[in-house]
């Protein structure tokens, strides 16, 4: 009986041996299975971002009926491109009728200088007679008081001249302080009418179209909007560690997504990075997580097409400048 007793610790302590072992070894592969998935999820990654960029809501500068719009979602369009214009019929009326203010008040203007070139034939004249009177003074052929009265009248037709202008210039400048308001309003016009021609302000791709020809539209109503793709901007995080490792204008690599669980590598560079740091940017938060601050920074990439807005990117920091 004995033997057989020992027999069967022998095979249960076996048994529990085994058991221990091979629970151990299942722990160790599933550690070995976590730090791996680790690695390859990490893989030297030094900050994870998605891509955004400037985007320009371009709006109406006018009201009125849209006469033309064109463009479409995914347009490349150049800086200043006309696409469209807002009907400016009423402006240009308004603009006539201005027109024709002004030329009804210039025409009440006095001509000043017709009128001062007669007084001065005038003046001439009596300038020729005086010296035909001091010669004949000369020859005691006229008096003294003939001589008087030349001069007397060349006086009267200079004072003559001088009320005139005066008079004249007073009147006119009447007349044209009425025609000035006109002309500001005239120019209040060109301005209205060169923001009735929709020109797209920056070099870029067309986002969104709110608006379509021929609908009605307001001053400040969006048109659409465009941001410019050809570089992009990552938006990443990094912890308070990392700091130190960033820099101003410091090269970087970016790697985004590519087929079979490949990367596409790009060359970017830091433009601005936070003064200020936050709390880890997830939706749900739990204390652990709110305990981590991170500061964000913005890294301009070269974009072949391959980066749009919204997509996952990962940052590698590179020492060269």
């Amino acid at each position: 009986m004995e033997a057989i007793e020992i027999n069967v610790e022998n095979k249960y302590s076996t048994y529990r041996i085994n058991k221990i072992i091979m629970k151990n070894i299942s722990i160790f592969v599933v550690l070995l299975s976590i730090l791996g998935g680790c690695s390859n999820k990490n893989d030297g990654v030094d900050a994870y971002g998605n891509f955004e960029a400037i985007e320009v809501m371009v709006s109406s500068e006018a009201n009125g009926k849209i006469m033309a719009l064109q463009l479409n979602e995914g347009d490349l369009l150049d800086q200043n491109t006309i696409i469209g214009y807002i009907d400016t019929i009423q402006l240009h009326l308004k603009k006539e009728q201005l027109h024709a203010a002004i030329q009804a008040l210039q025409s009440k203007t006095q001509n000043v200088k017709v009128q001062i070139e007669v007084l001065k034939k005038q003046k001439a004249n009596l300038l020729r007679e005086r010296q035909r009177v001091e010669a004949l003074l000369l020859d005691s052929a006229a008096t003294v008081k003939q001589f008087d009265d030349i001069n007397g009248e060349i006086e009267v037709v200079d004072q003559r001249i001088a009320a005139t202008r005066s008079q004249l210039n007073t009147g006119n400048k009447g007349i044209l302080s009425e025609i000035k308001p006109l002309q500001i309003q005239i120019t209040q016009l060109n301005d209205q009418i060169d923001k009735s021609i929709i020109r797209n302000p920056i070099r870029g791709t067309v986002l969104t179209k709110y608006a379509e020809e021929s609908e009605i539209t307001s001053f400040s109503k969006p048109l659409y909007k465009i941001a410019n793709l050809e570089k992009i901007i990552l938006r990443a995080y990094i912890s308070g560690a990392q700091l130190s490792q960033v820099t101003l204008g410091q090269n970087v690599t970016v790697n985004i997504d590519a087929p079979g669980d490949e990367y596409k590598s790009f060359d970017g560079s830091i433009t601005w990075i936070s003064s200020r740091a936050e709390f880890t940017p997830k939706v749900i938060q739990t204390r652990e997580e709110r305990v981590n601050m991170v500061y964000a920074l913005k890294i301009e990439v070269p974009n072949d097409g391959s980066m749009k807005i919204g997509m996952p990117g990962e940052v590698l920091f590179r020492s060269d400048k």
